[in-house]
């Protein structure tokens, strides 16, 4: 049976702490959560901390009384471990070290969150101390929503799927026509991530699980439900724990927000951002309705692949490096082997007027000032997958940016991870994207800017040359809608890492996730060929519309758009000669085959 101290700790914060457990932070412009700091104890402060809070006392303090009278001095109302224990995974994460990861709750009328860490810092069974980071989401536009008229009238004219938007996703299967006026034209044949080629080989398997962190995503949009992971494990009771993981009410993933099973798609704030982000991934394909997907199956039982929603922002609510992790490590113990995440931090190379200053300009200094976020990113490409399955490991994915600037942000620039720029229909880097070091590899994403002129009586600003996928009603009533950015790049790379993993999975075929990640890259599309003279777009403002044209510089991008564009048919035929031969396929693979 496993401990219960998470739900006593949380009954105590109810009363006693004015920064509870379920409480979601306010909007704020402070990077950091007062009131509380991220501690990893010394592994006997940890034990200690451990057993009282099983024997199932009040924790404020430890038993160490150097830390306990630390705890004292600062007003300490709670001592909880950051991550809950669950019986099943508890071993790895023991064995990782983030069982030593704590929280603690403090008064911060009386101190900082900055001083508290300091000293903190300075006690002896503290390994690491970190602050609670507040996290601002990447994308801050609106999406451009599809009339239920326009859809209505929509016909697909692609032989490869049913569904009756897929003429209008040229980031899918681009015929180089798509965006033709006045001999001009802004699209190349092919500057797609070659779905039909791949669609050959596999179209998804629903034993590979994607995660997604985002804002919530609309779990019950008839495009996508199907393919929406379902804890089977879980029954359908907010209030009630049933698998014993540590989350109560956790059906389709984890609202990390509100710190419950409810996942929130409709805040009136909400872009409708993360069920835009799922749709690219694993709408269901072939299906009759609305858009294709690059992992969405083709309509078969078992095909396309899964979306695990984890809920990282919500409206205007601010996230935090605490529900962040805790995202991370739910995502690896609950089956996902793709880590999709369209945020991150500002590009050290940002314009500071614009953007205001970068938290990290290198590898070593993300990894010195957000230690836990490290270790939990590394939890999951190191846990993830299986030894005896198609990936040994997790991939994480993560937007490059869009502030213009000449470096990827982190997390996603370290090199372990992948981090993705955004090009328009014509191979072009968007003119919004992030570039240079840390960009691992480019795809779709959109540019409304550089399809200013093609703007008619049919077509509005922020629809051409933009990504089409799903959205929740209340921000398009159609339920779909376009919108541009790394944010809609990232899921296109997310997508064809999932679908490489489905046919390696349907081929027998076992990768590590570093190998299934040189593969990647290995088989992107070049792209520097298609970066010369300037390229020439008009700035668009909301309800001023387009204000002046620019230009930007193609040969700046040259060698810096990371390996080129990804390419699912030429990672998929790369896997078909790779790998190793699975040695225990799991019981949905063995099924198939029977």
């Amino acid at each position: 049976m496993k401990s219960k101290f998470l739900y006593i700790v949380m009954l105590l914060l109810a009363v006693s702490c004015s920064n509870e457990f379920n409480q979601p932070l306010e909007p704020t412009e402070a990077p950091y959560v007062e009131g509380e700091i991220l501690v990893k104890f010394s592994t006997d402060v940890a034990a200690m901390i451990d057993q009282a809070t099983v024997e199932g006392t009040r924790v404020t303090r430890s038993g160490d009384a150097d830390v306990d009278g630390l705890l004292a001095a600062i007003g300490a109302c709670s001592v909880e471990r950051v991550f809950p224990v669950d019986s099943t995974t508890e071993a790895q994460t023991v064995e990782s070290g983030l069982n030593l990861w704590y929280i603690v709750r403090f008064d911060s009328s009386k101190s900082s969150a900055e001083e508290v860490a300091r000293r903190f810092a300075a006690l002896g069974k503290v390994q690491i101390v970190d602050v609670n980071r507040t996290i601002k989401r990447a994308y801050t536009g609106k999406a451009t929503p599809l009339s239920k008229s326009r859809l209505e009238q929509m016909h697909t004219t692609r032989a490869a799927m049913s569904d009756p938007l897929l003429s209008e996703q040229w980031n899918l299967i681009n015929s180089g026509d798509h965006f033709t006026k006045d001999g001009v034209v802004k699209s190349v044949k092919d500057a797609d991530v070659q779905c039909q080629g791949a669609w050959e080989r596999s179209t998804g398997d629903n034993s590979v699980i994607v995660a997604v962190l985002d804002e919530g995503v609309f779990v019950e949009h008839p495009d996508l439900a199907a393919n929406i992971w379902v804890n089977e494990d879980e029954i359908d009771d907010m209030d009630t724990d049933a698998d014993e993981n540590g989350y109560k009410g956790d059906i389709y993933g984890y609202n990390f927000v509100h710190n419950s099973g409810k996942i929130v798609s409709n805040d009136a704030l909400d872009s409708g951002h993360g069920t835009h982000v799922a749709g690219v991934i694993a709408a269901v394909n072939n299906n009759g309705e609305g858009v294709s997907s690059i992992a969405g199956g083709n309509g078969s039982a078992n095909s396309g692949v899964k979306i695990m929603v984890c809920q990282i922002f919500s409206g205007n609510t601010a996230t935090s490096i605490l529900s962040t992790v805790r995202a991370i490590k739910y995502a690896a113990d609950n089956g996902a082997v793709v880590l999709q995440c369209s945020w991150g931090y500002i590009s050290p190379r940002s314009n500071v007027y614009d953007w205001g200053e970068s938290y990290f300009n290198t590898k070593e200094e993300w990894i010195a000032g957000s230690p836990l976020e490290r270790e939990a990113i590394e939890y999951f490409t190191h846990y993830a997958g299986s030894p005896n399955g198609a990936i040994e490991g997790g991939i994480a994915v993560f937007a490059g940016g869009n502030e213009s600037a000449p470096a990827a942000g982190f997390p996603g620039a370290a090199d372990e991870y992948v981090s993705v720029a955004a090009t328009a229909a014509d191979f072009t880097p968007a003119v919004y994207t992030n570039y240079g070091p840390g960009t691992t590899i480019s795809a779709p994403g959109g540019d409304q800017d550089y399809y200013f002129d093609y703007v008619d009586e049919n077509h509005n600003y922020g629809e051409v040359g933009c990504i089409l996928s799903t959205l929740p009603y209340h921000v398009a009533e159609s339920g779909y809608g376009f919108m541009e950015g790394t944010s809609m790049a990232c899921p296109h790379v997310s997508a064809v890492v999932a679908l490489g993993i489905s046919y390696a999975a349907q081929q027998r075929r076992h990768f590590k996730a570093s190998e299934l990640q040189e593969l990647l890259h290995s088989t992107a599309t070049p792209i520097d060929q298609y970066f010369n003279d300037k390229k020439s777009y008009c700035r668009y403002v909301a309800d001023i519309g387009p204000i002046r044209t620019m230009q930007i510089n193609m040969a700046d991008y040259r060698g810096q758009m990371g390996h080129g564009q990804v390419n699912a048919a030429a990672l998929l035929a790369a896997i078909a000669n790779a790998g190793s031969d699975m040695r225990f396929p799991n019981l949905y693979i063995a099924e198939q085959g029977e």
